[in-house]
């Protein structure tokens, strides 16, 4: 199974942007860790049929009404556990893993942190990071392959506008070159 991790949308849009249809069309599944912001844009990803989501801490009301805080589930003999806020930290996963280990699960996807991480202990830790609302990072999302009990990722770009601090990062490289 091909799925797409996706986390911290904030999107205001009754319809999903172009770039980023073309990128869950090639996708079985689709979850995303929170920060929709809109109950319409949670409406539009819904409606592929493909979503599996949690809620986060910029939800309106209603769809934090609506989605859970936590959600566990199970792809190919693969527990698969979501949550928005795992930890605040972007260097240090410990508190993630033992939320990972809390969960019963294999692979822990949360967001919140708008940057992507990928790290592999005795679980597997995923932060999608944004396609629309980067920090620190180009706009990207996670690609979690699942084929007999066997777990692939990869990070897929998105096209979209940077993070500011990177475009001024590249911008200083560019001057000392």
């Amino acid at each position: 199974m091909k799925i797409v991790l996706i986390s911290d949308t904030h999107l205001e849009t009754d319809t999903i942007p172009a770039y980023l249809s073309e990128v869950f069309d090639q996708y079985d599944m689709i979850i995303h860790a929170g920060d929709f912001d809109s109950m319409s844009f949670f409406k539009a990803l819904d409606a592929t049929g493909k979503l599996k989501a949690v809620h986060g801490n910029s939800d309106e009301p209603a769809l934090r009404g609506l989605l859970p805080e936590k959600l566990i589930f199970e792809v190919d003999g693969v527990k698969i556990g979501v949550i928005h806020e795992a930890s605040l930290s972007i260097v240090d996963n410990t508190a993630t893993r033992y939320m990972a280990l809390e969960m019963g699960v294999d692979v822990l996807v949360f967001g919140h942190l708008h940057r992507p991480i990928i790290e592999k202990s005795d679980v597997l830790l995923i932060c999608p990071g944004s396609p629309t609302k980067p920090r620190m990072s180009d706009p990207c999302a996670v690609e979690l392959q699942i084929k007999n009990g066997s777990i692939k990722t990869n990070i897929i770009p998105i096209t979209g506008q940077s993070c500011g601090y990177i475009d001024f990062s590249r911008k200083l490289g560019e001057e000392n070159q």
